[in-house]
């Protein structure tokens, strides 16, 4: 299973509710990775989508503890465990966690990829994303080079867990 993140240099992820900073190349990037696969989210994260409404074009499973949440146009699971039953459906390499904090948190031990847009900037942030620079059983497999956005510098890396 994926994780796909944005990070600044603290490995934060976000400022409440919201994503620290919008890239246009980290956006396309997203969609690119995801498109056509299985996008497994937070309630609050899908409420910070555009129209809160689920992304076009892949299947949309969400995570929430409210036992009468629906949202058309996603699978609506209410456990750990329910959502792990759902994506044994789905190849695993199909798969992406994509926030928030605590949905990372959940997912984490499941995933052996992580893709990560690494931002040379620190913001203000109140959810964060486990470092993996420091995180022993995780190594960097690829990094391209530094790009930049406005004043902006950052590189997409990619993460596997070490067998």
């Amino acid at each position: 299973m994926n994780i796909i993140v944005a990070v600044d240099k603290n490995w934060s992820i976000g400022n409440q509710g919201q994503l620290l900073v919008s890239i246009p190349e980290d956006k396309k990037l997203f969609r690119e990775e995801t498109m056509g696969k299985v996008i497994v989210m937070g309630r609050k994260t899908l409420e910070s989508l555009p129209g809160k409404q689920p992304l076009y074009g892949r299947t949309n499973i969400v995570l929430t503890r409210n036992p009468d949440y629906k949202v058309k146009g996603a699978i609506v699971c209410h456990s750990l465990p329910e959502v792990l039953k759902e994506l044994s459906n789905y190849p695993e390499e199909d798969c992406f966690v994509i926030g928030g904090q605590s949905i990372y948190e959940q997912f984490f031990p499941y995933c052996d990829t992580a893709h990560v847009t690494y931002i040379d900037y620190l913001y203000s942030a109140d959810t964060h994303f486990p470092n993996l620079d420091q995180d022993p059983t995780w190594e960097m497999a690829a990094e391209s080079d530094e790009q930049t956005y406005f004043d902006l510098c950052y590189t997409f890396r990619m993460y596997q867990r070490k067998s």
